[in-house]
């Protein structure tokens, strides 16, 4: 799309418009990912909300709406950093969320990031025929919501679309606030025993994870529905009946669960991520290749006089930004080994923790920005390289520093292992996504050097969020493990998982029969979607198998349901008008309800009462989840009528 050199693009309206948004999303996911290991994408979202606020101040243009969203975008990709960072806590190496030293992982690691995939955006981008469904997507709610390319029409679009998004957030704020009030309940739950065996039904009465289901859609609902079957309506009684316990069967259940069936999740997540990335080594081969030889067709004869499109930052701003990380990188690693049994090794490590992950973020940058061109950014198995990462560094730990500190620095290692992983994951995360949003501008005619600057700014926006929130929802409302300080504790499934994994290589301290049991589960799983596909029915991914088996029944369920209602909503609305609608009255679901968790996190750390804003007792529970189910039932139509008048409305 052609444009002319003097279009307003990187302005510092959009960068501030894009810094705020990324703010708020990146709260949201952050809440989001620890609930239920998912996050969503922000970009569409960001787009609509830029072409309203912008439009309103007389300032709109599709490029310059372009760059809000490249910035807010980072909210979506950087925090995922909560797959990985949390272990520290959780492996009971940091208390809390050091502001500068979680900062720095996040923004080292996101700068790497963006540095490293910008040579690869000529080859997988412009010169490939990778679908970037998320970039393509954006684009088009970028081209309606233009003046210059569709008129009144995208406004009204756009317009809608706010409306929905803001329906989704009020819908899902006011449940999320009764709940707080204890008036609803957050959950319908029923449990019981079928002879000697315990089993239950547990539905969490959440309109951000029935959201989750509306943009994760039929298929994955569908494997999250099998994995749920195989994790509470198998596994759970049949073990709940071998070991005869006694007791309330809530409590049999979900302690049988949660000690034995999840880390038979964690395998089949294991097995499942490792092969999704294992399928795309060869497309992966053949895109760096593709980059190769248009780095070289770059150099040649014709390659100054590039038009403004094809443009990326230079590549001596690249190299110096790339070797200027490594201080940082270096100092932060030393000062974290400087903390414990590993002090007398600090330097050495830090030095080759740094090689470790410069050549691991190398590595990333090209599977991910070609995972995120084939399949999408939020589809992305980044969990598989949160797991090759940690067992590499692990492993690479038990081998050349365990044999020559003492047995007590093996926790230091453990931490050493996460520490050095995130900060790789942070550059993983931020790849995920570069080369989706430059997707976006390709189509829409922006310029990519601009855009990379605009990424920067939003991994340094991102960055300063993550610390104070993760601290925030750490204080109120604690990671993994229910403890009486934190009975309602943020499963972080991925961040127990990749903690577990390191303990388990460097402490030999895990069971590692029932994650090979999983691990069995997940190649028989593998062998079923592999049928499906051949056979042209609807595939089963392993991966959401295995988010099935591992996350409580009260954090799937409801995305199954989602994702079912979803389907169903857009095959009676099947118009690509009334479907971006949807999307957005999911992410409005989504945002409002996490946005007020994390708000909710202020009274309760302040107060240390997981309840603040309670106004009943315990006498009340039953009326408030009768009547809190027939509410959120009612709720939930309101909402979907709701977007359906809406995108009837702009046909």
């Amino acid at each position: 799309m052609a444009r002319a050199k003097t279009d307003n693009e990187l302005t510092i309206g959009a960068l501030v418009l894009g810094s705020l948004l990324t703010l708020i999303f990146t709260a949201a996911n952050v809440f989001l990912g620890l609930k239920v290991g998912l996050t969503f994408s922000t970009s569409i979202p960001a787009a609509v909300i830029s072409m309203v606020v912008l439009k309103a101040l007389g300032r709109s243009g599709i490029l310059q709406n372009n760059i809000v969203q490249t910035v807010a975008s980072a909210a979506g990709t950087l925090g995922s950093i909560i797959f990985v960072l949390p272990g520290l806590i959780m492996v009971g190496w940091w208390a809390d969320f050091p502001f500068w030293q979680s900062f720095l992982i996040c923004a080292t690691g996101g700068l790497l990031g963006v540095m490293f995939s910008i040579p690869l955006r000529r080859a997988l981008v412009t010169g490939s025929d990778l679908p970037f469904p998320e970039g393509c997507a954006a684009a088009e709610v970028l081209k309606i919501g233009s003046d210059d390319d569709a008129g009144s029409a995208g406004v009204e679009e756009s317009r809608a679309g706010l409306t929905a998004l803001l329906t989704g957030s009020a819908v899902s704020t006011l449940y999320a606030l009764l709940s707080a009030m204890r008036l609803t309940a957050a959950e319908a739950f029923a449990w019981f025993r079928i002879g000697p065996a315990a089993t239950g039904i547990d539905f969490g009465l959440s309109f951000a994870l029935m959201g989750v289901g509306h943009l994760v859609g039929l298929s994955v609902g569908a494997a999250m529905l099998l994995g749920l079957f195989i994790g509470f309506g198998a596994a759970t009684p049949l073990l709940t009946a071998l070991h005869g316990a006694a007791g309330p069967a809530a409590d049999v259940a979900q302690g049988v669960w949660s000690h034995e069936v999840r880390f038979i999740g964690a395998g089949v997540i294991g097995v499942a991520a490792l092969w999704t990335l294992a399928k795309l080594i060869l497309p992966i081969a053949k895109g760096l290749r593709e980059a190769a030889a248009s780095s070289k067709a770059r150099k040649g004869p014709g390659g100054a006089a590039l038009p403004i499109e094809e443009r990326d930052m230079p590549v001596a701003f690249v190299g110096a930004i790339s070797a200027a990380l490594i201080v940082p990188i270096v100092g932060l690693l030393a000062h974290f080994a400087q903390g414990g049994p590993l002090a007398p090794i600090a330097w050495p490590l830090a030095i080759g923790g740094t090689l470790y992950i410069y050549v691991g973020a190398i590595i990333v940058a090209s599977v991910c920005g070609y995972m995120a061109g084939l399949i999408g950014a939020s589809n992305s198995p980044l969990s598989g390289v949160g797991i090759l990462a940690i067992l590499g560094a692990a492993i690479l730990l038990a081998v050349a520093v365990a044999p020559f500190v003492p047995a007590a620095a093996s926790a230091h290692m453990i931490a050493f292992a996460l520490f050095a992983t995130a900060i790789i994951f942070s550059a993983a995360t931020i790849a995920n996504d570069n080369l989706q949003d430059l997707k976006t501008g390709q189509l829409v005619g922006a310029t990519p050097w601009k855009q990379q600057v605009a990424l920067m700014v939003g991994v340094i926006a991102g960055a300063l969020t993550i610390p104070p929130v993760l601290n925030l929802l750490a204080r109120a409302y604690g990671f993994g493990e229910m403890s009486a300080l934190h009975p309602h504790p943020l499963p972080a499934p991925q961040a127990l998982l990749i903690s577990a994994l390191a303990k388990g290589v460097l402490s030999h301290d895990l069971d590692w029969s029932l994650i090979g049991i999983g691990g069995l589960i997940g190649f028989a799983l593998i062998a079923l979607d592999g049928w499906l596909g051949r056979t042209g029915r609807l595939r089963l991914p392993p991966l959401g198998v295995g988010i099935g088996i591992y996350l409580p029944m009260s954090a799937t369920l409801p995305v199954i349901i989602g994702a079912f209602l979803g389907h169903w909503w857009e095959k009676k609305n099947p118009s690509p008008a009334a479907q971006r609608i949807g999307v957005l009255m999911a992410s409005g679901l989504i945002v409002g309800e996490s946005l007020f968790g994390v708000i909710l996190a202020i009274p309760i750390s302040i107060t240390l009462n997981p309840m603040p804003l309670a106004v009943v007792g315990d006498g009340f529970a039953t009326i408030a989840m009768i009547g809190g189910a027939i509410l959120f039932a009612a709720l939930l139509a309101f909402s979907y009528r709701r977007a359906t008048r809406l995108g009837a409305a702009i046909i």
